[in-house]
């Protein structure tokens, strides 16, 4: 076999293994990572990378590597649940940065960000003067969450004392040009009867519209076309 094949096949199986364990290890790994998922991802990235390239070493090291840091993946997760100890070392803990209207000092260089990370935090958080804020918690995971003082909070229903309804979530019939199916089968409808709503005849004219939501109570759709 020719090195070039070899480092095919290498990459497909580096591929396969590394998507097969990352579904074990669950969405997390994937999501916004702490210290530790940040350590052990990039070690197994790394380790998949040298697979793909490597003609020379046993595929069997890097399997082998890769469950070794996928193991201590699962086990760190398990012992964090049951330790509270173990959980606050590896993830740290909030720090308050804006206590009461005012910046805690202390905590502010505890969490090593600067003034400027700190308004661009509360920017993004909809915030863009400091002083609407009584409390600002600088989470574990790098975001910010923001109190706001009791003048600067959105007013909501129950301010005007009216009843809300309660929340549902969005629910598409057409998403990328295709029918949820899943969904029809939800309101026991069928796929004539969502050509008829959607005014289309075949499923060339389905591919015209990107996504489509259907409300229930109203039995109505929004439709958006390409």
């Amino acid at each position: 076999m020719s090195n070039a094949s070899l480092v095919l096949l290498n990459s497909i199986f580096s591929f396969v293994s590394l998507f097969f364990l990352a579904k074990l290890l669950g969405k997390k790994q994937i999501a916004e990572l702490n210290f530790c998922d940040y350590a052990i991802g990039i070690s197994i990235g790394s380790i998949a990378a040298q697979w793909s390239t490597d003609i020379v070493n046993p595929w069997y090291y890097y399997a082998i590597a890769l469950t070794v840091f996928s193991v201590i993946s699962l086990l760190i997760t398990v012992f964090e649940r049951k330790t509270l100890f173990l959980k606050s070392f590896l993830h740290g803990k909030p720090v308050i940065i804006i206590r009461e209207g005012k910046i805690d000092y202390k905590s502010f260089k505890r969490s090593k960000l600067d003034m400027a990370d700190i308004f661009g935090l509360c920017r993004s958080k909809g915030y863009f003067d400091i002083n609407e804020i009584s409390y600002a918690i600088f989470e574990t995971n790098g975001e910010i969450s923001i109190l706001p003082k009791s003048a600067n909070r959105p007013t909501v229903l129950r301010d005007l004392g009216l009843n809300e309804e309660p929340p549902t979530l969005t629910k598409y019939i057409v998403l990328d040009c295709k029918l949820d199916k899943n969904y029809l089968e939800q309101i026991k409808k069928d796929e004539k009867w969502a050509y008829k709503k959607l005014k289309v005849k075949s499923k060339r004219q389905l591919n015209k519209i990107l996504v489509a939501f259907h409300d229930e109570k109203t039995d109505e759709l929004t439709i958006h076309y390409k």
